[in-house]
């Protein structure tokens, strides 16, 4: 009778353990998914994306585009394939040529295998998939953000901004809503997704430029480039609610797949600065190579990548220890970047 009880207590322990291992054991795992990936980084200096595998720190490859010169990439959510606008050799809002096309390029293969005209110079800058699966693209000569259905790479319309140089844009979590940053007229315009119209315009500094969206889409982020603060957009108000003192001039922004921080590329001073979502405040920095640019967080909330364009290089930071992890060589001008998943 003792032996069966022991036997029986043993048995009940198991099935209380074994199921707790199974769960940590496919916590671990599904976060070393979420880690595997490759980074594709526009280099607007010789006109290519670069794919870089973060984990090898070493770029595996580089795809020649089309035209001159692309600033942005988003990538598929099913990892297999980018999208790189061309914008033209211009800067916003200044004399150059005008593109007119988005190149899409299939990763795996590492060539242009298609491309997509927008049948007028608009100059298309950036490219955000939304959870509707439709690819949404600001273009700044039209003062709107153009609507791809990424089956077909067929325009499917167009959503008005309201304003000029709409260079920059970031989507709501749960899709509904567009913020793009118009960056001469220092305002961000609020868009409605499913009603494709313009529902606010914010007035927010003198010159803006990057924008972002918190996790749990009650925030909006843009950086005043005049002076060094950040904007907190509520998005409920659709008012400037905060301003949040930097160490310098801000400029792409990415929060922490947790909610609680945002990470801000202070390009003047060649930092990341870490913002407190809960107090406000910037809480540390962290150096970085020359004129960070953009920030890409991995999918497991584990690494921080910020392309920094003067010195040709990624910097990956660890967002367990707050420490420049390592150094990645990219090409010149290294700016736009997007996390395409492993296939």
């Amino acid at each position: 009778m003792m032996m069966i009880t022991r036997v029986s207590g043993i048995l009940l322990l198991a099935s209380l353990i074994l199921p707790l291992i199974a769960v940590g054991a496919s916590r671990k795992f599904s976060a070393r998914s979420s880690a595997r990936g490759l980074l594709l980084v526009d280099i607007k200096g010789n006109h290519t994306l670069g794919i870089v595998d973060p984990m090898a720190s070493r770029e595996v490859a580089t795809v020649r585009e089309t035209g001159v010169t692309g600033h942005e990439v988003a990538a598929a959510p099913d990892g297999r394939t980018a999208y790189v606008p061309i914008y033209g050799n211009s800067g916003v809002g200044q004399p150059g040529s005008s593109g007119r096309t988005i190149d899409v390029i299939n990763i795996a293969d590492r060539k242009v295998v298609s491309t997509i005209d927008l049948g007028r110079p608009l100059r298309p800058h950036c490219a955000r998939f939304s959870p509707d699966g439709l690819l949404y693209v600001s273009t700044e000569l039209a003062d709107a953000v153009t609507i791809i259905n990424s089956k077909t790479n067929k325009v499917v319309g167009t959503i008005p901004t309201g304003q000029p140089e709409s260079h920059m844009l970031a989507i709501s979590h749960n899709g509904r809503r567009i913020y793009t940053a118009n960056v001469g007229p220092g305002t961000i315009s609020v868009l409605d997704v499913a009603d494709r119209k313009t529902i606010a315009i914010i007035h927010v500094c003198k010159v803006v430029q990057r924008i972002s969206v918190s996790m749990n889409d009650r925030y909006a982020f843009t950086s005043d480039q005049v002076r060094p603060r950040l904007a907190v957009l509520n998005t409920s108000t659709n008012k400037v609610e905060r301003w949040v003192q930097l160490p310098g001039i801000g400029y792409g922004t990415a929060p922490t797949l947790n909610g609680r921080y945002l990470l801000v590329a202070v390009i003047n001073k060649d930092k990341v600065a870490v913002v407190d979502l809960k107090s406000w405040k910037v809480v540390r920095t962290i150096d970085v190579p020359a004129a960070p640019q953009e920030i890409v967080v991995r999918p497991d909330d584990g690494v921080a990548y910020v392309s920094c364009d003067r010195s040709q290089q990624i910097a990956a930071i660890s967002l367990h220890n707050w420490k420049l992890e390592k150094l990645i060589q990219a090409g010149p001008v290294c700016d736009g970047m997007a996390w395409a998943p492993k296939p």
